[in-house]
């Protein structure tokens, strides 16, 4: 009891004690302070008193039965020191308040009189504060001890912080849902979140001993959500101060949809310090309206929001839809009337994936083709019957097990990967649909029974091979504008001698006859044809199916490979030119593979274009510098060039060249944001809002990020929102 008000008092003890200790020093000036404590005297001789016939005077030993016993020479008197300094209650009787203030003398009755002080509840009470006190100055005041207790416990608090950082990192980088179906404490299941604490707190000797009542308001489910939103902001803030320190960055954006909302997804580009391109996911926004005055809107917001707004836009990367890459009204133009530097350029893998969509197009026989590839796809996946006899098939054939592909138009590869899934298990495929013998399967394999079916089969996987590479190239985050367009430029060159060379359709009727040999595909169709005469006296305005025929050697390098290689070059030559021709021949020269390889007159349309001052001297003294590293085969392409220049050294031609780096080749880092989203939002998760959204896409996108972050930068932020709903103290801590 006199401990807690002792504690409750302390600053007053504290004040009232150094003042008595003052007026003490002043009447009584040889007895101890507060600081110093009781003072006993020793002295050889003590002075004497005379009561009656005896003389009897103070004793040194007193002191060691005693402790709170001081002596005052020149009064020649005791006091009590821990009442005189201590001391609140009143004295009992007389012989109290002469120990404790006025001074006793009475030698003759000293021990009783002491004894008797000793047992009083007033003396007992001024013994404990002293206590109090002596013990505050070796553990501090109690103001620091409840201070050192609070931050004890806010370490405590920041310690069960980073488990419940740690659990919601995990649960956010592989894209897992957080809550249960039913979280009641009778459930056997509380989701995710719950049940992982539970198990870390079977292992963990920290959680086993921490138990607070504060536990639940950190587990319950705003508190899940604002431990997301921490993680989240971390990540993007530490994108941020990246795109700020390089002070450049272009902005890539895609829309999808999203059952009944339209997604937006946020990406920049930049170069690092250290020289390193990077793609980072920053924002997935929802869509009120799809035009272009929404969607650029909704850009600028999310740049607004992240701060970048006044960093350095170069560039702009969207696909090429109409709404996007509108000259006049579209996403593009509005854009660049805040940014004007930033130049658009149309998503080169998605160019590349128009290739063959027009090829497609133009060419009725290659649009048959890949829907029947499409038709066979969903005749033995929509099927177990079919699965499992297709399966069956494989294993008497002695076949590997694998699965045909269904074709996409905006994954890139499923074409040529469903090819190759057809050719390879051909023979697989044409007695399964015998065995099988359904109408559909009937005419799955008439068609597929065909010798310009099977010559589709080895062209296609011939042309798009031809392009594989470049796809894969241009999904690549450190991809450059200028190694892509050479890179373009050697597919261009490919398919043009595949043109211009009557080996390579030589060679591919020769693969395809030794296909249908060992498969008993006749290479003229059987029978005589028959002309179709219903619509002979009808006037139409589309083709009625009926072809000319393609079996000959002659005939399929005619009608098929000659009008889809036309096609494709065609494509490639007119597209991939969004940035200018004159702003695209400076990019070029960034690279040292070019012929103007830093070239003063290549590289002044992009200098100006950003606002650079070019000094002609300063990219001389590149040149000799690059020319000798290029020699020892330290430089390979602009990446590496642009790490070999001092921006101490180069600071113009330094810019100029991160500049031509930043800009980027294509939005496929928004596209593979989309892959994530749908894993993150299945139909088991549709009540879950924007935000939460948008941040659980941040944690499984920029997962790399998610396990370098700071965590106590994150306990930073999560105790500054929840400051403003509970009144708690989390000290900052110390970059």
């Amino acid at each position: 009891m006199f401990s807690v008000f002792y504690f409750c008092i302390a600053d007053e003890l504290e004040r009232a004690g150094k003042q008595l200790g003052i007026e003490g020093s002043e009447k009584e000036d040889d007895l101890g302070t507060l600081e110093s404590g009781p003072k006993q005297v020793n002295l050889k001789n003590y002075p004497v008193t005379r009561f009656g016939l005896q003389k009897r005077s103070f004793q040194q030993r007193w002191f060691d039965s005693f402790e709170w016993l001081e002596y005052s020479v020149n009064r020649d008197a005791t006091f009590c020191y821990a009442c005189r300094i201590h001391g609140k209650h009143p004295a009992r009787n007389n012989k109290d308040s002469l120990i404790s203030t006025g001074g006793f003398s009475n030698w003759k009755r000293a021990l009783e009189s002491f004894r008797e002080h000793e047992a009083s509840l007033g003396h007992k009470a001024s013994v404990l504060s002293w206590k109090n006190y002596k013990a505050s100055l070796i553990e501090g005041s109690v103001v620091e001890k409840m201070n050192v207790a609070q931050i004890g416990h806010i370490v405590e608090r920041r310690e069960y912080l980073r488990r419940i950082v740690a659990v919601t990192s995990f649960l956010g980088k592989q894209g897992i849902s957080f809550r249960g179906h039913e979280e009641a404490e009778s459930s056997g299941n509380h989701g995710n979140f719950l049940e992982l604490m539970k198990l870390l707190e079977q292992f963990d000797p920290f959680l086993q001993s921490y138990k607070s009542p504060s536990n639940a308001t950190y587990l319950c489910p705003s508190s899940q959500n604002e431990m997301i939103e921490c993680c989240a902001e971390e990540i993007t803030g530490c994108i941020v101060e990246e795109v700020k320190k390089s002070k450049m960055f272009a902005v890539m954006a895609e829309e999808a949809r999203d059952g009944h909302v339209e997604q937006l997804a946020v990406c920049v580009r930049y170069v690092t310090a250290k020289g390193t391109v990077k793609e980072h996911f920053i924002e997935l926004s929802s869509l009120n309206s799809f035009n272009a005055e929404s969607i650029t809107d909704a850009i600028e917001c999310v740049l607004k929001s992240k701060g970048l707004n006044d960093v350095l836009c170069v560039a702009q990367a969207y696909d090429g839809a109409s709404v996007m890459k509108g000259e006049v009204g579209g996403v593009q133009a509005r854009f660049r009337e805040k940014h004007p530097e930033a130049v658009y350029v149309h998503c080169y893998a998605h160019e590349l994936n128009l290739v063959l969509c027009h090829t497609c197009r133009a060419v009725p026989e290659a649009d048959d083709f890949f829907e029947t590839l499409g038709s066979v796809y969903s005749f033995f996946s929509a099927s177990m019957v079919n699965h499992q006899a297709f399966h069956d098939t494989q294993k008497q054939l002695g076949l590997e097990n694998s699965e045909f592909v269904q074709l996409s138009k905006t994954r890139w590869e499923c074409q040529l990967n469903s090819v190759k899934a057809v050719l390879e298990n051909l023979t697989a495929l044409l007695r399964c649909l015998e065995k099988v013998a359904t109408p559909i399967a009937i005419g799955l394999l008439s068609k597929l029974s065909r010798f310009s079916s099977v010559y589709m089969l080895v062209m296609f996987k011939s042309l798009l091979s031809a392009t594989e590479g470049l796809h894969k190239y241009l999904q690549k985050e450190s991809v450059d504008l200028a190694q892509a367009t050479l890179y373009k430029d050697a597919v261009l060159e490919t398919l043009t001698l595949m043109r211009s060379s009557e080996e390579t359709a030589e060679q591919l009727y020769k693969e395809t006859k030794e296909i249908c040999e060992s498969n008993n595909i006749s290479e003229i169709l059987s029978g005589p044809r028959r002309k179709q005469r219903r619509m002979d006296d009808y006037a139409v305005d589309s083709t009625l199916g009926t072809r000319a025929p393609c079996d000959t050697g002659i005939q399929l390098k005619n009608h098929l490979l000659y009008p889809c290689l036309d096609r494709m070059i065609s494509e490639l030559s007119n597209g991939f030119s969004g940035v200018g021709e004159k702003l695209m021949k400076g990019i070029q020269a960034c690279n040292p593979s070019a012929d103007d390889f830093l070239s003063e007159e290549s590289l002044n349309p992009i200098a100006t274009h950003y606002k650079i001052q070019l000094c002609k001297e300063e990219i001389l003294v590149a040149k000799q510098f690059l020319t000798k590293k290029k020699k020892e085969g330290a430089i390979s392409d602009m990446a590496s060039a642009y790490k070999l220049l001092d921006p101490d050294m180069f600071p113009t031609l330094s810019l100029v060249l991160q500049a031509a780096l930043t800009i980027p080749v294509s939005s496929s880092s928004c596209e593979r944001s989309f892959s994530a989203l749908r894993r993150l939002h299945t139909w088991l998760r549709r009540t879950m809002g924007q935000k939460r959204l948008n941040h659980l896409a941040v944690l499984s996108i920029e997962k790399g990020i998610l396990s370098t972050i700071n965590t106590s930068m994150v306990i930073d932020r999560f105790a500054q929102v929840k400051s403003r709903r509970y009144p708690l103290i989390f000290p900052p801590s110390k970059k």
